[in-house]
């Protein structure tokens, strides 16, 4: 009877570990260890989209050893939603690579900075900006985004707006290279922005400013030109570039290998 007891205490105990890792405390639990762990990534989605979207990166991670956390960005501001962004870097201990899609791309740059224990920062298709520049910004700053005509506003309550992208327009402006079932699904469970945030210019020193930066480039994008994907990278002078062809805004859904080999490729 000791003995089953003994083997159900270290069944649990083993499970509690796993848990730990998967769920992105990996570095804290294996503290007791010899060896250096993995960095945690923590990957933030963007406006019309959830953290469920990063479900093929982070499973790609997870088996190549990473602890992950998909963020919930709020997307209500760029100030409120990085310091909750923050507050979530702040809890995980050990050392962090910091993923941002789209608008995440903005929220990231604000949480990280000054963060001694975000050592790489991953664009993906996302906005990367300097003080004073706002999404609505940079999303004319080049030609080529044909978003603004697919907004249908919400009002709020408090007078502001929330935006979604219309469903029936949203497989062929946001996911183009995912399949059609699949991209009309993500419509569906699309979480709207803040017109609020879409307008809200980033406040003091940016992370990719002191912060080694990597970029994905979508190279088919319609809500963020490609071709300020590729100034962003420039001006940040990014460790690496990789630019997928035909890659739409949701190239992270479609290309989840690339997407995750560049994040691991900023791990190392």
């Amino acid at each position: 009877m000791a003995r089953t007891r003994s083997r159900l205490i270290a069944v649990a105990a083993a499970a509690v570990l796993t848990a730990g890792t998967l769920i992105g405390l990996g570095p804290a639990a294996q503290a007791g260890g010899g060896h250096r762990a993995k960095p945690t990534v923590v990957l933030v989605h963007g406006a019309f989209a959830d953290s469920s979207g990063w479900n093929g990166v982070a499973g790609r991670l997870i088996r190549d050893g990473y602890p992950v956390v998909s963020a919930a960005n709020p997307l209500r501001g760029v100030a409120s939603d990085a310091a909750q962004v923050k507050a979530l870097l702040d809890s995980i201990t050990g050392p962090i690579v910091l993923v941002g899609h789209s608008y995440g791309g903005m929220v990231i740059s604000r949480a990280a900075a000054g963060d001694p224990d975000v050592k790489a920062l991953v664009y993906v298709a996302a906005f990367a900006p300097l003080a004073g520049e706002s999404a609505g910004d940079l999303s004319v700053r080049f030609p080529g985004s044909t978003l603004a005509e697919t907004l249908r506003p919400v009002t709020l309550p408090d007078g502001g707006q929330d935006l979604y992208v219309d469903q029936a327009l949203f497989p062929n402006q946001f996911a183009a290279d995912v399949p059609v079932k699949d991209a009309a699904l993500m419509a569906v469970a699309q979480r709207p922005v803040t017109a609020a945030a879409l307008g809200e210019k980033a406040a003091g020193p940016q992370a990719w400013q002191t912060i080694p930066s990597y970029f994905l480039i979508a190279g088919a994008d319609k809500n963020i030109p490609p071709a300020l994907q590729r100034f962003e990278a420039q001006r940040a002078k990014a460790a690496a570039v990789r630019s997928v062809q035909g890659g739409s805004h949701a190239v992270f859904v479609s290309q989840p290998g690339i997407t995750a080999a560049l994040i691991e490729k900023a791990a190392r």
